[in-house]
């Protein structure tokens, strides 16, 4: 021996297993659970669309007009007088 190590050893590369996003998560979530209503990913993606839809059209009529209009509505004993007083 020279001083030197020797391994038996061969190199192999690793294989590298991609991580799932979010979204495929989600979409792989409601597949599973779904009752069998949603039958693959793009499927899936569509429900997630929708549901996004339908939140920013109920945000942006709460933001716009969801207070009931201007001004709040008084009882009829408390509105004010139709003549002016003098």
């Amino acid at each position: 021996m020279n001083g030197e190590v020797q391994f038996q050893e061969q190199w192999q590369p690793q294989q590298r297993i991609p991580k799932k996003t979010w979204g495929e998560r989600l979409a792989d979530f409601l597949v599973k659970y779904s009752g069998g209503l949603i039958k693959d990913e793009n499927q899936a993606a569509y429900v997630i669309l929708g549901f996004v839809a339908v939140a920013i059209i109920i945000s942006l009529f709460l933001f716009f007009g969801g207070s009931g209009g201007g001004r709040p509505k008084l009882p009829p004993d408390l509105t004010p007088p139709t003549t002016p007083i003098q």
